[in-house]
């Protein structure tokens, strides 16, 4: 198995949930008890309610005789806008398309769609109807920011940064378009351009959590450990829920030796966010490296938990069995693994020790040897096939497997021990 720090680099820039368009009109007083369709506007069209309560409103206001069509319009967008807020996709989709197939050119509701489309992963449909709402209407910067996050879910930070460039040429004061902007420049490994930007969205905005976060993160991939974790304590200050903050921060702490504290802030991530199956695996690789194998094993129980097809959990849960003395169930992990990762050295060195402990020496010294023909400085790889060598009376070839191991690994030995095998 790699060091956790080889194997696990942290969560990188996070975006934000992109710009909705919603219809709101001023509604007028009245002396007595307004009828229901007047109370159905009212809660669909008015200020400041619940999303709940202006979807049903909405429904009302839709179902009603002779409800105008601008009042349609506006309940079709609005209630779209609310089920895509609860997440209920293609719910929003079907208010959106009902629009669109009343009025095909009001400004937004290709926006909001574009948007729902994304979130359903349907990326090319997404920007399908963002082209439209650009097409509708040039200066809608909204547009051109949530085309910018879809071409960034789809891996293009060249087309993303275009539009939002765009964007920001309409609108320079928006905090948000800055910060985007700066993930993209990171996706490029451009961390001079983004730094810059993440200063702008933070001069726009300095309680912003969010980009003092891909600020702090951005400044671990440049290798500046101080700026980092000033930044990450700041989005910490500003938003103490905020779980990716302290994975981040963790791995900062991992990486300068202060592994007590990298734990505690693992763990506070996790309290806040469950599921947040990479900080589960990094604070799993801190307990591996540790030898206290039952907790990294619950910590890989959890990745998998959330993301069955985690690849390098399933390697090292496989690993972390072999330890606990389950190698046969270690066996069906390091399968699992490969066929997600075929022939992965680390995972063939893993699958090589449960061989190993389960007696079945030549499929050990098989795997053992792939893994090192793919990888020639995995010091367990080596270290486990003189083992399988010498158990099989291969004196010299094992000597000479220990020797490269050491060379690689001083203490590998000792490395072995701890997992039940000298």
């Amino acid at each position: 198995m790699a060091s956790s720090r080889n194997t696990e680099i942290g969560l990188g820039a996070v975006k934000t949930v992109v710009c909705l368009v919603s219809l709101l009109t001023a509604m007028p007083a009245f002396a007595r008890t307004a009828s229901p369709a007047v109370t159905a506007r009212t809660a669909c069209l008015g200020g400041k309610i619940t999303g709940d309560q202006r979807i049903a409103g909405c429904t009302t206001l839709i179902a009603a005789k002779g409800t105008r069509r601008k009042d349609l319009i506006g309940a079709y967008l609005n209630r779209g806008a609310d089920y895509l807020n609860k997440n209920d996709i293609d719910v929003a989709i079907a208010n959106f398309s009902e629009l669109i197939r009343i009025d095909p050119k009001f400004r937004g509701v290709f926006t909001n769609r574009g948007e729902a489309y994304r979130r359903k992963g349907l990326l090319d449909q997404a920007i399908a109807d963002l082209d439209r709402a650009i097409a509708i209407n040039r200066r809608d910067s909204a547009a051109w920011f949530n085309r910018g996050i879809t071409y960034s879910d789809k891996g293009d930070p060249d087309h993303a940064i275009a539009d939002y460039n765009q964007a920001i040429r309409l609108n320079s004061r928006d905090a948000w378009y800055f910060n985007n902007r700066g993930n993209s420049y990171s996706d490029k490994t451009d961390f001079g351009s983004a730094l810059a930007d993440y200063n702008q969205a933070i001069a726009l905005k300095p309680n912003f959590a969010l980009a003092y976060f891909n600020r702090g993160t951005n400044w671990r991939n440049m290798g500046h450990d101080t700026p980092a974790f000033s930044d990450l304590n700041d989005s910490i200050r500003l938003n103490p829920n905020y779980a990716a903050a302290y994975g981040n921060r963790a791995r900062l702490f991992r990486d300068n030796g202060k592994i007590d504290r990298a734990l505690a802030d693992f763990d506070q991530s996790l309290r806040l966010d469950p599921d947040g199956y990479c900080d589960a695996y990094a604070r799993g690789n801190i307990h591996f490296d540790r030898h206290d194998f039952a907790k990294a094993l619950a910590d890989y129980d959890q990745t998998l938990r959330v993301k069955p097809d985690h690849a390098d959990a399933l390697n090292t849960r496989c690993l972390t069995k072999a330890a606990l003395g389950r190698p046969r169930e270690g066996l069906a992990d390091c399968e699992a693994s490969l066929r997600l990762k075929a022939g992965d050295p680390f995972t063939l060195d893993s699958r090589g020790l449960c061989y190993l402990k389960l007696g079945e020496l030549d499929l050990a010294i098989d795997d053992f040897t792939a893994a090192l023909t793919a990888n020639p400085k995995i010091a367990n790889a080596f270290y486990g096939r003189g083992l399988a060598k010498r158990k099989k009376g291969d004196e010299s070839g094992a000597d000479s497997d220990f020797v490269a191991a050491k060379a690689v690994y001083s203490d590998i030995a000792a490395e072995f021990w701890h997992y039940g095998v000298d």
